[in-house]
């Protein structure tokens, strides 16, 4: 279970991301994004720590190698947790990136990873759009 206060914090950070990355603010963009990095370089390893920061952070990464390597962390953070959801999720948005640098047969290992993990959660959209992915490479 992820810590409240640091769920809010990243909550907010994100929320915040989002607002200065839709108006183009850049310096508050930079800003906000070296704040949610030291939330997860500060809670690394501790009982704080928790892959819903770091996939967070993965999202707002905009170089491509630099946002896998963040899911890779979140991913290997859940699978010792064993958060379904949160395996489902990150192995998802691993496998949008892959196929956007042309990795098909990576991004295919992945969505059949969050098709197994998403096996024992609720959340019916995520399953849809992994399917449904998956299913669109295989036909390719």
């Amino acid at each position: 279970m992820i810590n409240t206060k640091i769920y809010k914090s990243v909550y907010s950070l994100a929320e915040k991301l989002m607002a200065a990355d839709n108006k183009g603010n850049k310096e508050a963009f930079d800003s906000l994004y070296a704040e949610l990095k030291a939330i997860c370089i500060d809670n690394e390893n501790t009982d704080k720590d928790h892959p819903e920061q770091w996939e967070t952070l993965a999202d707002f990464t905009e170089d491509l190698s630099q946002a896998l390597a963040g899911y890779e962390k979140a991913l290997t953070k859940a699978t010792a947790m064993n958060l379904k959801d949160h395996m489902a999720s990150i192995a998802f948005s691993m496998a949008t990136l892959q196929i956007e640098l042309g990795q098909i047969d990576e991004a295919i290992q992945n969505l059949q990873n969050a098709k197994i993990s998403a096996n024992k959660i609720e959340d019916k959209e995520l399953k849809t759009e992994i399917d449904t992915l998956l299913a669109s490479l295989l036909a390719s």
